[in-house]
This record gives structure tokens, C-alpha cells and sequence, in this order.
């Protein structure tokens, strides 16, 4: 929709997202068993979104209901979630009230096997972060595998403290790791030895990942995968550190973006797909590639596409 078309034909498109429920739609889609984990209001509309959810085979039980809101952003289409055009409206959001003690971690994780969360939660205020370290102190407990997506939003991270602050106490607990050299940066403060990607070769780039990934194993020595990804004018990669070894994608060819949302979160359910099915670790960061760049060909925040037709993406469109 181009630029102030919506306030002339007085119509908006609207789409149920987020970056945890992205990837929950994803590997929902792809068959695994899924809990999804949220505050939301008692409305008609909660009720809408939790229905909409269960057709879809995610577990709602433990959506915590308490007054508020419901979160919502505004983003031009086609356009990122980082850029300028971006509105977040999420204060005095159910989720931006929850606080620790409010969530029974201990039977939310029950019969669990894997905790992921995104790095845009704890960006929200300084109680939510805590809430998402009460979590994550439980999983780590319990002997879940754990992972966060480095999506970094400098418009949320606005009550007071650094990124850098936060992040790290919570990045601690990680298995599994996923962002690129500057959310790396700016989330975890292990600075990339590259400012940008414009005018970086794909082999500058792809050392600058490894001595990043290198300094990332050495301060969070619990992680044993960590991938990033390159999302470029033209094309998408992706390299992978795991255990010793440093895998990268093949190169696949964007001839047109649909819509750029939900993208990351598409990456990320495919490395959590591949673990889940203990597919060889080439096979895995081809897998997660391949759906994140077949993502950016729909419309909306999650994805409908099946294991089958990332599988053909593999074969044909990898490079």
C-alpha cells in the first residue's frame, strides 16, 4: 500500500505477529509441538486471537490473562521492522504490565523440551525483563535447550538502561544464538570488526561473523550454535558456528521482496526445526535459510509455507 493511501481509502491490513509467535506459526506449521506464552487482555479480540491460534495447533494455556491492552506496530508495507517508518505502540500493553511472580514458570514449562525468546521482549521495560530472566532461570534449571534472537529495536530499548546492561544476564542461559555482527554489538557489546555490509565482500563478511561468533562462544561459553544471517541487496546467506565447526548457506537470490516481516523469525524456527530432527548441521542452515528467504515472498508476519516447499527452495534456489 503506498504512502498515506490507508487514511484515503479509510482501510488498514492487519496481522496477527510478533517475533516469538512468528517462529511458534512456523514450526506449528512444520509440525512440531508448540506453546506459545503471552499476556493478553480479557476482550472479545484476546478471544479472537486465542481461537485463531488453537486452529493452527498452538497451545494457549499458558497466554496469562490481566488488564491492558493488546500490542500493536504500525509499518509501512514491504518495509522493515528496524527502519524509520516503524511505530511501536505497546505501553500499557497485558505484556509490558507482567511482572515476576505473575507467571507459574515451573507449570508453563511443563513437559517442555525447548525455551525460545526474543531479545525484543526485555527490550520493553525493565520488569518484563526480569519476567523473561525468571523464565529463563527455570528452563536452565529444568534442562531445556534455550534460544534468543539478537533482533535488535533501538525504539523499544527507551526506559533508561542499555541494551548492553540487560542482554548479556539473559544471554548467559543460551544454547542456541541467532543476529548478525551489529545486534551481536548492540545486544551482547562484542563489537564487529565491520561498521556495515555496504561495500563488504561476502568473504569480509563472512570472517568479520566468524571472529564474532568466535568472541560470542568465548563470553557466553554455554552456547553451542550460533548463527547469523545476511540479508543483502539481491541475496540472503547465512553462516553457523557449531561446536568447532563453521558452516555457511548456500547464496539465494532475492528478486522481490513481498513483505520483509517475520523473516528473521523464519530463520530462527528453521534452526530450531533442524535441531528438533537432528538434521546434519549443513542440511540445518540451508534448511533455515531457504525459509527465510521464501518468507519475504508473503504477506504478513508468518509464514505458510510448508516443509516441502522450503525443501524444493533447497534444491532449486541455493547456490
Amino acid at each position: 500500500m503506498a504512502a498515506g493511501q490507508w487514511i484515503h481509502e479509510a482501510s488498514m491490513s492487519a496481522y496477527l505477529g510478533g517475533a516469538e509467535l512468528n517462529v511458534a506459526n512456523a514450526l506449528a506449521v512444520w509440525e512440531l509441538p508448540v506453546k506459545y506464552s503471552s499476556a493478553l487482555p480479557d476482550n472479545s479480540l484476546s478471544g479472537d486471537i486465542k481461537a485463531h491460534l488453537m486452529t493452527k495447533k498452538i497451545d494457549i494455556s499458558a497466554i496469562h490473562a490481566m488488564d491492558g491492552r493488546i500490542g500493536i506496530y504500525f509499518l509501512p508495507a514491504g518495509t522493515d521492522l528496524k527502519s524509520a517508518g516503524v511505530i511501536y505502540d505497546r505501553e500499557g500493553s497485558s505484556f509490558s504490565k507482567l511482572k515476576p511472580g505473575m507467571i507459574n514458570w515451573e507449570k508453563v514449562l511443563e513437559d517442555c523440551g525447548w525455551f525460545h525468546f526474543s531479545a525484543i521482549s526485555p527490550a520493553l521495560n525493565e520488569q518484563v525483563a526480569a519476567v523473561c530472566k525468571e523464565g529463563l532461570e527455570v528452563a536452565f534449571r529444568k534442562g531445556l535447550t534455550i534460544s534468543v534472537d539478537l533482533n535488535y529495536r533501538s525504539k523499544l530499548w527507551n526506559y533508561g538502561v542499555s541494551p548492553t546492561t540487560v542482554m548479556p544476564d539473559l544471554i548467559k542461559h543460551c544454547d542456541v544464538i541467532m543476529g548478525n555482527n551489529w545486534s551481536a554489538e548492540s545486544l551482547a557489546g562484542v563489537r564487529s570488526i565491520i561498521s556495515s555490509s555496504e561495500g563488504v565482500s561476502d568473504e569480509q563478511l563472512q570472517d568479520a561473523a566468524s571472529v564474532s561468533m568466535s568472541e560470542m562462544k568465548q563470553r557466553f561459553s554455554k552456547a553451542q550454535c550460533i548463527a547469523y544471517t545476511f540479508r543483502l541487496p539481491g541475496k540472503y546467506w547465512a553462516c553457523m558456528q557449531l561446536g568447532s565447526n563453521f558452516y555457511r548457506s548456500g547464496q539465494y537470490k532475492i528478486l522481490k521482496t513481498v513483505d520483509k516481516a517475520g523473516s528473521g523469525d523464519c530463520f530462527m524456527a528453521g534452526l530450531i526445526y533442524g535441531h528438533a530432527h537432528s538434521m546434519e548441521p549443513q542440511e540445518t542452515i540451508q534448511f533455515a535459510t531457504a525459509a527465510a528467504v521464501g518468507k519475504l515472498q508473503e504477506r504478513g508476519d508468518a509464514t505458510r509455507q510448508t516443509v516441502e516447499m522450503i525443501t524444493q527452495k533447497m534444491v532449486s534456489d541455493g547456490q
